[in-house]
């Protein structure tokens, strides 16, 4: 089985670094209107100018904005995962 390494593998794209970047920020934390970001929260302020924030069971558009964030909360209203489109 072949050694795939993230950063330098040539399938890797800026794009998945950025979720994996996010991904490591936010996971498990819950996101917070105001106040500085620590360990269980993290602040809205602090967020790509272009995002949304996806409850469980949100109806969401279907345009396609490569620049977007999307970060969907668990039931909990932690951050589950999050994704670009």
């Amino acid at each position: 089985m072949p050694l795939i390494v993230p950063d330098l593998s040539p399938d890797s794209t800026a794009e998945d670094t950025a979720q994996q970047e996010w991904m490591t920020k936010l996971m498990g934390k819950k996101i917070t209107d105001s106040g500085p970001s620590d360990d269980l929260s993290f602040a809205k302020t602090e967020l790509p100018k272009e995002h949304r924030i996806v409850e469980p069971g949100a109806m969401l558009s279907k345009d396609f904005n490569p620049n977007r964030l999307n970060v969907h909360l668990a039931e909990d209203g932690t951050v589950s995962h999050v994704d670009f489109n």
